[in-house]
């Protein structure tokens, strides 16, 4: 059941192929939202947002390195045109290499601060003017239990998320005057791709991969409400967190972690 909690406003996606960002498509879209799928994956991107049009959605596919300037310009300028307006931004891209601090080299930490951290700071300061266009609006940053405490094992993607907290606050403090919120939105072990599949901008194998039920065992112990936290999951607090409800929000966090990060 829908309840056009986004009827009339717009996001864009960042990163919207992936399985958090394409849950949270999905829900905005049901929500009465125009949404944007921003996403290196290009041919991903197109099918999720095929399927939210048959649904009756509305939708477009661009692709985005988030790590490119002039493409962030051009996908905020087509999404503003498409829609009229831009109101929302919501960053999922993300990587990271599960290797020690010794085995971390400068081109994994230099390619992780460039994803997770320095392209959540272009779209931010590209998204602005279309916010304030917008009359205001709402950014949403996907941090992780990284943005809550660092531990052993290589450093760059706790580095990166923690760093989002000040980005998160610093974005908040200097437009809250434009009515632009900003929210770091932090999950748990989320079962995605992102920590089972093997691909380029998350390497994993029988070590890392929940595929092994000794590391998808492990992670569900380290939940307190006893499981896994879902794509859903993380797409709902950020429906919450873009929507009217959130309207005093800024600045801050939410944990979406089932009690990961107590």
């Amino acid at each position: 059941m829908t309840t056009n909690r986004l009827d009339g406003r717009a996001a864009l996606i960042s990163g919207g192929a992936g399985a958090m960002g394409a849950a949270t498509a999905r829900l905005f879209a049901e929500e009465g939202a125009a949404v944007c799928i921003a996403d290196l994956d290009l041919e991903k991107a197109q099918q999720i947002a095929g399927q939210i049009e048959a649904n009756g959605g509305r939708c477009k596919a661009v692709r985005l390195d988030v790590r490119n300037a002039a493409q962030w310009n051009g996908v905020v300028t087509d999404a503003e045109n498409a829609f009229g307006h831009l109101d929302t931004l919501c960053s999922f891209a993300g990587a990271n290499h599960r290797v020690s601090f010794d085995l971390q080299t400068e081109e994994m930490w230099r390619r992780i601060l460039d994803i997770n951290l320095t392209g959540c700071f272009l779209g931010t300061k590209i998204m602005l003017p279309a916010l304030r266009r917008a009359g205001g609006g709402v950014i949403l940053h996907t941090g992780s239990l990284g943005s809550l405490r660092q531990g052993a094992g290589g450093p760059a993607y706790g580095v990166s998320k923690a760093g989002l907290v000040a980005l998160t606050r610093s974005t908040a403090a200097s437009y809250a005057a434009d009515n632009i919120r900003c929210v770091l939105i932090n999950p748990g072990h989320v079962d995605t791709p992102f920590i089972r599949g093997n691909a380029p901008h998350s390497p994993n194998d029988e070590s890392t991969s929940i595929d092994n039920p000794d590391n998808y065992d492990r992670r569900v112990a380290a939940t307190p409400l006893g499981r896994m936290t879902m794509p859903e999951d993380v797409a709902r607090t950020f429906l919450f967190a873009a929507s009217e409800e959130a309207s005093m929000i800024t600045g801050s966090w939410i944990n979406v972690d089932g009690g990961a990060g107590i």
